[in-house]
Parts: C-alpha cells; sequence; structure tokens
C-alpha cells in the first residue's frame, strides 16, 4: 500500500498539536481535534502505532455468537454498500458496540494490505486502543463521522480513508458500527452519506426484529416512504412510548429522555387504536401531518373502535385535563429520568400553574408509579400538628394520641413518591428533622424506641424563590440543597404560545350533553386568550366550569356570564407586527406539514430566516 501525501495544512497541524498540543481554528475538525485532545490524554504518541492486540479465534466467535442478530441483519446491508463502492477498492466493516472488527466484506487486495495496520476482525478499533479513528471516533461522538488520512491519530493509520455510523437501537443505545475504508485519496466522495443510508437499512431491520411484541408506528411524509428504511418508527407498549429510532425523534423533535415517559396521545391527536393500520394521515400535536401505518403485535389484534368515551372527570386540583405543552412535557420527561435515578426535584412556579398536577404525572410515569402518591400541603396543616402528622407518633405518646398510633404521613409514602407542596412554609425546627429523614432515610416517630426505614421519592413545590444567603431564608441551606437537586420552572399560564388551542380543548372537555360541544364565542375567546390569568390554570378552570354550567348542555355563553374581574378587563389589543408575523409563520408551518422549507417558500422568505423565527417562537422544527 503507497504512502499517502498529506495536504500541507494538516501536516502542519498535526506538528502543532504534537509539539503545542493545540492547533489554530478551522484547520482541523472540531470532532477530530477532540479526538487528538483524548488520545493526548492517554499519554498516546502521534509518531508511534496503535497497540495490535488481536482476539484469539476462540474469543472471535465467542463475540460474533453474542452479536449474531447484528450480524445476521447487516450482511445484506453490506453486500450492497460494497457493490456501491464500486472500483474505490474498500473494505466494508461490521463492528460491534466496542469497536471489535467482527465482519469484513470487499476487496481482497486491500484486505490484506489494512491487515498490515490491524485493520481486521478480531481488532479493536475502540479509541482507547486505535487512536483517532472512524470506528471508534464515531462510538465515542455518537455520530456519523469521516476520518481521512492524516486526521488519524497514529502515523500508520494515515494511509486509510474511513467512514462510519453508529447503529443504534430504539433507545438510543449502539449496537454496533458500520464502517466503509479504503486507501486514502481513494474513497467517492459521498461515501459518508453511503455508509449512512446502509446504516439505516440496518437499523430499519433491527427495530421491527427487536420491537415485535409492541404496536409499531411508521411515519413518512410522503406515502410512498412508508415501509422504508428513511420512515420514522415508533414502539408502544400498552400506549407508552418504548422505542424510537433516530429518524422518528428528530421529525418528532423529541428529546432522548421521551422514551419511557411519553405516551401516545402526548404526541398524537386521537388514540392508539383508531391510528390507521393500512396507512393514511396522522396529525401530531405540534402541527407536522404525516403518512402512517401502524403494526399490531402479531399476537393480538386491536379492540374494535369504541363509542366516544365522556370527558374525564376532573381531578381533585380542578383542571380538566392535563395540560402539558411542549416544553412541559419535555420537562416531565426529564424529571422523571432524574427521579427514578434517585434525584430530588423542586418545582417553582406562581400558584395556580399545576406544581401537584406535574408532581402526579411525575409520580404515574416514574418506577414508582405503583407506590403510593402522599401529598402534603405544608401550609395547611397547623403548626402544632404538623410534626406528628408528619412523623407519625406511637400510642401513648401524648395526651390525647389515638389509640394504636399514627403512622404518619412520611411513612405511607414508603415505596412511593412523597409530594412536599410549599415546602417553604415549613417550620424551621422541623426541617431539621426532615433533613435527618433524608439523609438516613429513617423516620422516628414520637414515643418511639427506634427509627424505622423508610423509602420514597422527594418531590417539594413553592410558589416563591427560596432565597439563600439571607437570614430570613424560609429553607435553611443544608435542607435547600437536599431537596433542590433538580429544579424545574414551571411558567405561568400567560406565557403558553397555544393557550387559545388550550381554551377550546378544556372547553369541549366539559360540554357533557350529546353531539359535538358548542363553540365558545369569538368575542368570548378573544378575551380570555388575552386575558392575564393571575390564577394561572386554577382560575381559568374555575371560569370555564362556571360558564358551562351557565350556558347549559346545548346553550351558548355570553360575557355577562363571566366572572365580573373578567368583564371588567381591557378589551383585546388588535395585534401587533410581531403577532401577526407569528400568527402567519404558524398557519404556513401547519398547512406544510410542518416542513419548514416548504412554508418559507409559501411565506416568500429564505429558509433559515423562517427557520431562525420559527425556533424564536418555539414552533415545528424542519421535518
Amino acid at each position: 500500500m503507497a504512502q499517502s501525501h498529506s495536504p500541507p495544512w494538516l501536516s502542519q497541524a498535526r506538528q502543532l498539536f504534537h509539539t503545542q498540543g493545540a492547533v489554530p481554528g478551522g484547520l482541523v475538525a472540531e470532532p477530530i481535534l477532540r479526538s487528538w485532545r483524548r488520545c493526548a490524554e492517554r499519554g498516546f504518541d502521534m509518531r508511534g502505532a496503535r497497540r495490535a492486540e488481536l482476539m484469539t479465534q476462540a474469543e472471535l466467535r465467542e463475540a460474533r455468537e453474542r452479536n449474531e442478530a447484528l450480524r445476521r441483519l447487516a450482511a445484506p446491508a453490506m453486500s450492497a454498500l460494497q457493490r456501491q463502492a464500486g472500483a474505490s477498492g474498500g473494505l466494508v466493516i461490521l463492528c460491534d458496540a466496542q469497536g471489535l472488527v467482527l465482519d469484513t466484506e470487499g476487496d481482497a487486495g486491500f484486505a490484506q494490505r489494512a491487515s498490515r495496520v490491524a485493520l481486521m476482525p478480531g481488532a479493536s478499533w475502540d479509541e482507547a486502543a486505535a487512536g483517532t479513528n472512524a470506528i471508534g471516533t464515531a462510538l465515542v461522538e455518537g455520530r456519523a463521522i469521516a476520518v481521512h488520512g492524516a486526521e488519524h491519530y497514529f502515523e500508520p493509520n494515515r494511509i486509510l480513508t474511513c467512514a462510519a455510523v453508529p447503529i443504534m437501537d430504539g433507545a438510543g443505545r449502539p449496537l454496533g458500527v458500520l464502517d466503509l475504508s479504503s486507501q486514502a485519496g481513494a474513497a467517492r466522495p459521498d461515501v459518508l452519506a453511503c455508509v449512512q443510508a446502509a446504516a439505516d437499512r440496518v437499523e430499519h431491520r433491527l427495530f421491527l426484529d427487536a420491537h415485535s411484541e409492541c404496536a409499531v408506528l411508521a411515519l413518512h411524509a410522503r406515502p410512498a416512504g412508508l415501509g422504508a428504511p428513511g420512515e420514522a418508527l415508533l414502539a408502544f407498549h400498552d400506549g407508552l412510548l418504548v422505542a424510537a429510532n433516530r429518524i422518528a425523534l428528530q421529525a418528532l423533535d423529541l428529546p432522548p429522555t421521551a422514551l419511557g415517559v411519553y405516551r401516545y396521545g402526548d404526541l398524537f391527536e386521537g388514540d392508539l387504536a383508531r391510528c390507521p393500520v393500512s396507512g393514511g394521515r396522522l396529525r401530531a400535536h405540534r402541527g407536522a401531518v404525516f403518512h402512517a401505518r401502524l403494526r399490531w403485535p402479531s399476537e393480538r389484534a386491536p379492540a374494535p373502535p369504541r363509542e366516544p368515551a365522556a370527558p374525564p372527570a376532573a381531578p381533585r386540583n380542578g383542571m380538566p385535563l392535563a395540560s402539558f405543552d411542549a416544553p412541559a412535557l419535555e420537562a416531565l420527561a426529564r424529571a422523571v429520568h432524574l427521579c427514578d435515578a434517585g434525584v430530588s426535584i423542586l418545582l417553582q412556579g406562581e400558584t395556580g400553574v399545576g406544581k401537584e398536577v406535574f408532581a402526579r404525572a411525575l409520580h404515574a410515569r416514574s418506577r414508582r408509579a405503583q407506590g403510593p402518591f402522599v401529598a402534603v400541603n405544608c401550609a395547611a396543616l397547623p403548626e402544632s400538628l404538623i410534626e406528628s402528622e408528619l412523623f407519625g407518633y406511637e400510642d401513648g405518646a401524648f395526651t390525647g394520641a389515638r389509640r394504636q398510633g399514627n403512622k404518619g404521613l412520611l411513612r405511607q409514602a414508603h415505596g412511593g413518591m412523597l409530594f412536599l407542596d410549599e415546602i417553604g412554609d415549613m417550620p424551621l425546627a422541623l426541617q431539621a428533622r426532615l433533613l435527618r429523614v433524608l439523609q438516613t432515610r429513617e423516620v422516628s416517630p414520637l414515643g418511639a424506641a427506634r427509627p424505622v426505614a423508610v423509602d420514597f421519592a422527594l418531590v417539594c413545590a413553592t410558589h416563591r424563590p427560596l432565597a439563600q444567603g439571607s437570614p430570613d431564608a424560609p429553607v435553611r441551606s443544608d435542607l435547600y440543597f437536599r431537596i433542590a437537586e433538580y429544579t424545574v420552572e414551571l411558567p405561568p399560564l400567560r406565557t403558553r404560545a397555544d393557550l387559545r388551542g388550550l381554551l377550546r380543548q378544556w372547553w369541549e372537555s366539559l360540554h357533557g350533553g350529546p353531539g359535538p360541544a358548542p363553540a365558545l364565542p369569538p368575542d368570548i375567546e378573544d378575551l380570555l386568550a388575552a386575558y392575564r390569568w393571575p390564577g394561572n390554570y386554577r382560575q381559568m378552570a374555575a371560569v370555564l366550569r362556571t360558564l358551562r354550567v351557565l350556558a347549559g348542555p346545548g346553550g351558548a355563553a355570553t360575557r355577562d356570564m363571566l366572572p365580573a374581574e373578567l368583564r371588567a378587563a381591557p378589551p383585546p389589543a388588535a395585534p401587533n407586527l410581531k403577532e401577526m408575523e407569528a400568527s402567519a409563520i404558524r398557519q404556513a408551518l401547519q398547512a406544510h406539514g410542518g416542513n419548514v422549507s416548504a412554508a418559507a417558500r409559501a411565506l416568500g422568505v429564505h429558509r433559515s430566516t423562517l427557520y431562525r423565527r420559527a425556533a424564536a417562537l418555539g414552533l415545528a422544527r424542519e421535518r
């Protein structure tokens, strides 16, 4: 294999990095430079060679057996990629999730020359073993990577040009890597796109194979795209999103934390049982419209559609429906994963923003969902009773104690979640006892001879800042840092971008009569949408319930039915230029299924301009 010649700028960058540990900006791509730094931190010498340690044949055979499904489903894609590589004389390589080469396919002559740098089955191309290279660096970076010639860290590897793409499972974990390597300078310019397309085919087959027991929803912007590797795939188990491929996460703009937390109803209109089975259109809550096809598990068919269920009853907090918009859902998903890891959550927000609603949803979607949810309003308990109510007491602990004692709210929460609302109103003396419980995970009831072990997730809430560093801080600093390991700020209702849509949704949910709900008159809807809602969701729920009762099942709401504070509110101002722009962008995106490019053409603006303004408004991203 002939020695490759590096561009002068790359040779200069290598020399500077070797002597000074840094290079001027722009000379080397950031992913490559990050990898060089990791290699230098490991003490690798750029002028040296990698450690060529091969597995024994028995060890390689065991590794191949462990990855049998990956190898079987990747084989057709590897053959197709090799045919596509054509005259470049390249080598298609399949590695496991640790960078171990499992299989190769391609030009025999190049394979022989590549073996001189241990590019062969049984060799590890993990970055920690082989330095900067496409396989190992793609695993570390979690993305497709091409490494050309002297961008490889070790000198002998500069004879290669390699392009690698991680193969991911439905939870975003790497299963392996697909790589196409060739002699430096011989690779075709679209090599990374070719490898990405092949990896997509492998991921597609692996996803369908791995989730045969789930309802798998396929989405695509075009009907012809359904059934092809470029379709978005989501797997649901009893309505819970348990897996999604990379394309689905991008198409629906979902964070990885959505898996295991979001439900079908959080993502799409309607319910899963009514989703198109043989092809149809499906609208996401964020406005995009997809062509869809649902595959039910083979062992069961979907239940026949039922008559529309009655509207859900209002929960104890008085809010007709869960009111999570996209940002709140993302915050909820992060909080669920943190809560499951044992992190304490603090919810902050104005009165009425739904802190208990958020906490109950957090409990319902967490691993402790089968355990109790114990809510304690620290501001509502009399100070004389809060200690006994929280920590409990034994029989005869004090005069007037109940026979058999009292278990206490902390022990009632064992195995579930404890929600301490208005934690800032807990007396300082009791905060010290609570801190000890959180540190020791033991409760000492009044009059008990020994402490009792407790295990619960902790969520606290407050409507006011728990200021630290001042003598009048409502919460001790040591307790604050124990309860606020992660803080969620719940924004007020007036800041919601979809307030008008939420009004309609709640109004319809309160309709108890036959037939469709009469719409809110436009003048009332405008007034409610422009109101500042100082009481937030709680106030809006009360107003809508009152309005529904006064309007009757089939009657129309009138302005005189509104509370006095709303009737006295100034009329909504005419939309300003910014509001008109936001409305036009929102309508264009909805009309074009969330496609930014198509919406930009319809509005007569550049795509990048629309993308920037849509992102600032929190609207749908490019599909």
